[in-house]
C-alpha cells in the first residue's frame, strides 16, 4: 500500500517525501490533480496527502475526485492558508484530517499511520464482506473491535496456509471461522468437518487415515480417510480437547510430518490440507494439567483466533438479530417481524449462555411466529445499564432498523429517519455501523 502525496511546492513535496522515507511508507507524488488521477488510474493509493492550492485544481476537489473513486480513501489535506471555517468545509465533504501548515514530519507521520491502519481495516472488511455475500450462511457478522480484530486476524492468516487454532465458547462461531478461513484461503480442495468428540476410539484410523483391503474384518476394498480426502483443501478438528490421548500422539505425527498411513498398510501417503482445530477450554490450562498433551497443544497454536462470547459485545446484538432474521425468513419463507424496543431491551441485557446459536434459534422462533416464546428469561437485571447506555442503545436499534428496511441505502435511511445525510453518516460512525452490511 502507498501513500499518494500531491504538492506543487518542491521544499514541501521534499520534506513529506523524506518524513515518508524514514517511516518506511511507500510515497507515490503528482505536482496537479489531473497527474494524480492519472496515478490513480493505475493503482488506487492506500491514503492521500494534498496541499489545497494546486496549480490547476484546489484541493477540495482533488478530495471529491477521489472520493468518487473509492469513497474509503482517508485524504488528509493542508493548508497554509487554513482557517476553522476551511478545515469544518474539509471535514464536511470527507477529509479524513486537515493539516495547518508548517507541521512537523512527527505530526504528519503520526496522522498518515492512522490514516493507513484505517485503509487496511477498511480493505480486510470488503474482502469478508465479499465473502459473506457469495457464502451467507457462513458469514461473519459483527462491527464491535473484538469481530474486528477476528476478521482481521482472519483476513492476515486466511493466505498463509499456516495451521490455525480457534478459541470461544460453544456456539460462537468456531466453524464459521474455520470456513471463513478456508474461503478466503485460495484452497480448492473441500472443507472436511471432523468432531472430535464424536469420533468413537475404535473407528479414529480407519476415519481419519482410511485402511487397505483386509484391515480388519469386513474391510473388502480400500477406503481414503479424511485426511486423504481434503486434498487441496481444510480440516477442521472441532472440540480438539476431547482426544484421549492415543489420538493425540497420531494426530501429532501427521500434522508434523503431513503424511497418514493407512490401517493394514506400510506405505506413507502425503497429504495436502491445512488444518484449523477449535477448543472451548483452554489447551494451555488442560496441557499444564496434564489433561491434554503440550507438545501438540504448541503445535497447533502458532496461530489462534479467540472469539468473544456475545455477552463481551453486546452493541452487535441489533446488527446481529437483523442478520439473522434475514436469513431465518429466507429459510421459512416468511416475513422478517418488526422488533420492538421491550425485544431490544431484553436481548441487550441477556447474557447468552448459548450465543450466537442461541440468538438464531430466538430469530428462527420469532420468523415461526412462536413470538410469545422468544423472550428472554427473566435474568434479574444483571447489566444494568445507564441512561446514556440505553439511549445509545435505543438510537442503535433504530438505525439498524432503518439500514434493514433500506437495504443498507443510507440516503433512503436518512430520508426515512427524516435526518440529514451527514448526520446520519456521523451516527452510523459513532456506532460503528457499517451500511454495506445490510445490503
Amino acid at each position: 500500500m502507498h501513500v499518494l502525496l500531491i504538492e506543487d511546492d518542491p521544499t514541501v513535496m521534499m520534506g513529506a517525501v523524506q518524513a515518508f522515507q524514514l517511516a518506511d511508507i511507500p510515497v507515490a507524488q503528482a505536482t496537479t490533480v489531473e497527474a494524480a488521477m492519472q496515478l490513480c488510474a493505475r493503482e488506487c493509493p492506500a491514503a492521500v496527502l494534498s496541499d489545497v492550492c494546486l496549480p490547476d485544481e484546489d484541493g477540495f476537489e482533488a478530495l471529491k475526485r477521489m472520493r468518487a473513486l473509492d469513497a474509503e480513501v482517508p485524504v488528509i489535506l493542508m493548508t497554509g492558508h487554513g482557517d476553522i471555517r476551511m478545515a469544518v468545509e474539509a471535514m464536511h465533504l470527507g477529509a479524513y484530517d486537515f493539516l495547518e501548515k508548517p507541521f512537523s514530519s512527527e505530526r504528519l507521520v503520526e496522522v498518515m499511520r492512522r490514516a493507513l491502519e484505517k485503509r487496511r481495516l477498511v480493505l480486510d472488511n470488503r474482502r469478508l464482506q465479499a465473502l459473506v455475500a457469495s457464502r451467507p450462511e457462513h458469514g461473519l457478522v459483527g462491527q464491535t473491535p473484538g469481530m474486528v480484530e477476528v476478521q482481521r486476524r482472519i483476513a492476515a492468516l486466511a493466505p498463509t496456509q499456516v495451521d490455525v487454532l480457534v478459541r470461544g465458547e460453544t456456539g460462537t462461531g468456531k466453524e464459521v471461522v474455520a470456513r471463513a478461513i478456508h474461503e478466503a484461503s485460495g484452497r480448492t480442495g473441500p472443507f472436511v468437518a471432523i468432531n472430535c468428540g464424536a469420533l468413537p476410539e475404535s473407528i479414529f484410523e480407519s476415519e481419519m487415515f482410511g485402511h487397505e483391503a483386509g484391515a480388519f474384518t469386513g474391510a473388502s476394498r480400500k477406503r481414503v480417510g479424511k485426511l486423504e480426502y481434503a486434498r487441496g483443501g481444510t480440516v477442521f478438528l472441532d472440540e480438539i480437547e476431547s482426544l484421549p490421548m492415543t489420538q493425540q500422539v497420531k494426530l501429532l505425527r501427521v500434522l508434523q510430518e503431513r503424511a497418514i498411513e493407512r490401517l493394514g498398510g506400510n506405505e506413507s501417503h502425503r497429504i495436502d490440507c491445512r488444518f484449523v482445530a477449535a477448543a472451548k477450554e483452554d489447551l494451555k490450562a488442560l496441557s499444564d494439567a496434564g489433561a491434554f498433551r503440550a507438545d501438540l497443544y504448541y503445535r497447533l497454536h502458532v496461530a489462534s483466533i479467540e472469539l468473544p462470547p456475545l455477552r463481551e459485545r453486546r452493541d452487535d446484538i441489533p446488527l446481529l438479530m437483523a442478520h439473522c432474521l434475514r436469513l431465518s425468513a429466507e429459510r421459512y419463507q416468511t416475513e422478517p417481524p418488526e422488533l420492538s424496543l421491550t425485544q431490544m431491551a431484553q436481548w441487550m441485557a441477556h447474557s447468552w449462555p448459548g450465543n450466537v446459536r442461541e440468538l438464531r434459534n430466538v430469530a428462527d422462533r420469532l420468523c415461526l411466529g412462536l413470538e410469545p416464546e422468544a423472550r428472554m428469561p427473566a435474568e434479574g437485571n444483571p447489566v444494568a445499564r445507564s441512561l446514556s447506555q440505553q439511549v445509545d442503545d435505543f438510537e442503535r436499534h433504530l438505525l439498524v432498523n432503518a439500514l434493514t428496511h433500506c437495504q443498507g441505502s443510507v440516503a433512503a435511511a436518512a430520508e426515512h429517519l427524516k435526518v440529514p445525510r451527514k448526520t446520519l453518516y456521523d451516527k452510523l460512525t459513532r456506532h460503528t455501523i457499517d451500511p454495506t452490511g445490510f445490503r
